[in-house]
């Protein structure tokens, strides 16, 4: 059991008791966070980034830091989140593996890791304590909240269980509730995790990880991140080298299989599987709609902002862009100057950590009106 936390890393501690969402109190929690920039003499500069399930608050370098961060190419100096003019704040989501509190922190009154004692997580749960961030910095009121993938649904919660905490809101790929789709995929990953005889009910170490089951399921992720058409772009049927000795039965024989089987290596000892199980369901349990009688618009009308931007890539099949359309939709109808933007990036999902010359000016655009 271990925690990846990046050296940059600060922390705010939370309210003890956290009383959480569906039950659960969480004693002596703590949320890892980065800032970039500084605050102006107004105090009316700053801005909250949101990331999804795997990131941490590294989102870019920094000083202590230089280590290159998930969006490196969207914030820094005359960056589309321009930190010359912009005072930004980055949480990594209660229940990671990051920094901050979740199942494999440490449980005070045992001196061993949470595991499944953990209380369960929800989005909600994820939106109040980066609230407490934002409020513990002495931050009135944020210019703007970003929210990417997961954090976009964080976004969404944060601004209407908090209402008036932000003016403006970007929505990157998210959604104000999970589909069928997502939840059915996210489900084989959960079970891929869970059926692996190391995962032990949680109880596993270093020494005996579900490594095959983070591998699926890390596999089945990315095969949603990006889109059919990359996957032909970048691999078509392009096989190994045809001399390579046989290792196994069914082995690895396309680039495409190769790309996935690297990329899944890459992640795994790099994200705790029971952190993985409790935000991949936080995910599946969201629906902005249960606050407005099953009436997700209805909901997102509830939100309190002046102006938002939605954004997604039209082929992105984990959080299709009808759903980014949908928030835009809904906030404009209580009353911010929201618009949506579906880009045709052939990346899918992930475009937003990759296609900066389409999602950039975008960010920059709404950001300069603010």
């Amino acid at each position: 059991m271990t925690e990846f936390i990046p050296p940059g890393t600060c922390w705010v501690d939370l309210p003890s008791p956290f009383r959480m969402k569906r039950g659960g109190v969480l004693e002596h929690g703590r949320v890892a966070y980065e800032t970039w920039g500084r605050p102006n003499a107004a105090g009316d500069n700053a801005i909250l980034i949101c990331p999804g399930l795997s990131p941490d608050a590294h989102a870019a370098s920094r000083e202590d830091d230089p280590t290159p961060g998930w969006w490196e190419a969207m914030l820094g100096p005359s960056k589309p989140i321009d930190t010359d003019r912009w005072y930004v704040v980055c949480v990594n989501p209660l229940g990671s593996c990051k920094g901050s509190t979740g199942p494999a922190s440490i449980d005070p009154a045992t001196g061993e890791p949470y595991r499944l004692r953990f209380p369960d997580v929800s989005i909600e749960d994820v939106a109040d304590a980066a609230a407490h961030v934002v409020r513990a910095l002495g931050i009135e009121q944020l210019a703007c909240v970003i929210g990417n993938s997961m954090g976009g649904m964080t976004a969404l919660a944060l601004l209407h269980r908090h209402p008036g905490i932000s003016r403006a809101h970007i929505n990157i790929s998210g959604s104000a509730r999970a589909l069928p789709f997502s939840i059915a995929v996210r489900s084989l990953q959960r079970e891929a995790i869970r059926l692996d005889p190391n995962w032990n009910e949680g109880h596993y170490s270093d020494e005996r990880y579900p490594e095959s089951g983070m591998r699926i399921a890390r596999k089945l992720g990315v095969i949603t991140y990006r889109s059919a058409l990359e996957w032909d772009g970048r691999f078509g049927r392009v096989r190994l080298e045809s001399d390579r000795p046989d290792e196994e039965p069914f082995g690895l024989e396309f680039q495409v299989e190769s790309y996935l089987e690297g990329h899944a290596r890459r992640f795994v000892r790099r994200y705790d599987p029971n952190s993985y199980l409790y935000l991949s369901r936080s995910m599946d349990w969201f629906d902005l709609a249960e606050y407005a009688d099953g009436d997700v618009r209805a909901a997102l009308a509830q939100v309190q902002v002046d102006k938002a931007l939605a954004i997604g890539a039209r082929t992105d099949i984990l959080f299709p862009v009808e759903q980014q359309q949908e928030i835009a939709e809904g906030l404009a109808a209580g009353g911010a100057r929201a618009r949506f933007v579906g880009m045709e990036s052939p990346q899918g999902h992930d475009a937003f950590l990759v296609d900066f010359e389409r999602f950039g000016p975008a960010v920059s655009g709404f950001l300069d009106g603010l």
